[in-house]
């Protein structure tokens, strides 16, 4: 039987080998500097941390901690939204193993209660994390209450001084980060993925790249919108409806979206997680 950790590891690298997710980097697609051979290293690189969070936690720790591992390879940023689901999720987890009180599979619930009970600790070890690797951000709207992000362990005496938990970080973006609005809105798409995927039929990575066009089709990508802009994202969010709907050729498009520099990162990051819930749940592999 696969521990938390495996599991929480196993979802990272079956998002990756997931294929065709248009724009991602996968087994069958690349950019010239960001390969599938860093995300595998990335996703091994990232089990201590994993294991930290399939102990329990905290989650800000544990989150850093895989980030520092998944650093680790020449290619940057591979699995940092991925890892930020994951971490609180195996957190809730490790919870429903060791209460016999507590039902399985993962709820969103247990999600939630994780989230809700972040400390000011977990805020710091999120700022942290940013020390480790390269992440696209936008500049932040003059009226955020938190500290930007890539001021990284600097932001520590603001977070101190004002009390933000990682809950309270989240919730200041979590109208303009698809990622930030999973922790304040109970995981709600990634316990969507992880239905589709569990429901689907095939290999488990062909059912995470249907789902993965399903979302993708579903709603706009804030990661593409911080890599290109609202209108980008849109086009994006159009076409995989087309293709959903037999209009595109979707491995044409995923070819596209690479040439262009397209990478929807924020629905690949919910497929992860997605993965996680179900393997949690019983997904066979």
């Amino acid at each position: 039987m696969r521990s938390i950790a495996d599991n929480a590891q196993l979802a990272l690298l079956l998002e990756v080998s997931s294929t065709p997710k248009p724009g991602n980097v996968d087994r069958e697609h690349e950019y010239e500097d960001l390969r599938f051979e860093h995300f595998i290293t990335g996703g091994v690189g990232a089990r201590r941390g994993l294991e930290r969070a399939a102990t329990g936690g905290p989650v800000g720790d544990a989150f850093e901690q895989a980030i520092a591992g998944m650093s680790g390879q020449s290619g940057g940023n591979t699995q940092f939204g991925a890892v930020l689901l994951v971490t609180p999720l195996a957190v809730a987890a490790a919870r429903t193993h060791d209460d016999a009180d507590l039902p399985r599979p993962l709820t969103p619930e247990h999600a939630s209660e994780v989230v809700a009970e972040t400390t000011v600790d977990d805020a710091v070890g999120f700022y942290r994390a940013f020390e480790h690797v390269g992440v696209a951000v936008d500049d932040p709207p003059e009226d955020l209450g938190a500290p930007d992000v890539r001021h990284g362990a600097d932001a520590e005496p603001a977070l101190r001084e004002r009390e933000l938990t990682l809950e309270d970080v989240m919730a200041e973006s979590a109208d303009i980060d698809g990622l930030a609005a999973e922790y304040v809105n109970g995981f709600e798409r990634t316990f969507a993925m992880a239905e589709r995927i569990s429901d689907g039929t095939g290999p488990v990575t062909d059912r995470a790249a249907r789902a993965f066009l399903e979302a993708l089709a579903a709603e706009i990508d804030t990661f593409v919108v911080t890599q290109h802009d609202h209108e980008t994202a849109e086009e994006v969010r159009q076409r995989a409806q087309a293709a959903l709907e037999g209009d595109e050729d979707v491995s044409d498009l995923a070819a596209e979206f690479v040439e262009r520099g397209i990478n929807p990162g924020t629905t690949a990051d919910l497929v992860a997680g997605g993965l996680f819930v179900a393997l949690e749940g019983g997904l066979e592999v």
